[in-house]
């Protein structure tokens, strides 16, 4: 009899070492499950485009013009930039950081500078992850300029034929992609091309 029960109470103490063993093994499962979830979205996060760029690279990206644009627009609502790069500002515009902010010649880099920005501000965010490949998307600018935009194949953003350098820097609500030339329309395109032709011709 004796040896029957003490069968019993190592038969009962097994069971209950291979149930704890058994729910032991059921939590850890389940942990590891929820912590690669954790792992997984939080390098979907990083990975995203929509996360990808800091402020600082931004800022970069943006140059001294940039800025003043930006500051431009209000801080409390969400737009869409597609901002010429510096290079773009020097190339088409003539527009010196050093000298095109000095003196008398202020205030007439910032009204050109409002210019710009009504034809390539829109009043929405428009991330790049948006648009379909090879399809256009025509949106209005807050001057009420057409804005044909396109990713190509490359992945770069084309905008009524101006391609971008960057793409999706996001400073607070203003989303910015730096553009290799000037969205305007063609009386502004024109009303800077004298200067060009004179040089031209000096």
């Amino acid at each position: 009899m004796r040896r029957k029960g003490g069968y019993k109470r190592l038969n009962n103490q097994v069971r209950f070492v291979c149930v704890i063993i058994s729910i032991s093994f059921i939590i850890i499962q389940i942990i590891s499950v929820l912590q690669l979830g954790q792992i997984s979205m939080s390098k979907v996060a990083v990975a995203s485009p929509k996360q990808k760029s800091n402020k600082k690279f931004a800022q970069e990206k943006i140059g001294k013009f940039g800025e003043l644009v930006i500051k431009m627009l209000p801080e409390d609502l969400a737009f869409t930039l597609f901002l010429p790069s510096e290079i773009a500002f020097e190339r088409d515009l003539r527009l010196n950081p050093t000298e095109s902010l000095v003196g008398g010649k202020a205030n007439d880099t910032l009204a050109i500078l409002s210019r710009i920005l009504g034809f390539s501000a829109v009043p929405r965010t428009i991330y790049s992850t948006d648009l379909q490949r090879g399809k256009e998307i025509i949106y209005d600018s807050i001057s009420g300029f057409n804005l044909y935009l396109l990713k190509d194949f490359s992945g770069k953003l084309v905008v009524n034929g101006v391609k971008s350098d960057y793409i999706d820097l996001k400073l607070s609500n203003i989303l910015v992609h730096v553009m290799d030339g000037v969205i305007m329309d063609s009386e502004f395109e024109e009303s800077v091309q004298p200067d060009e032709e004179e040089d031209g011709s000096s």
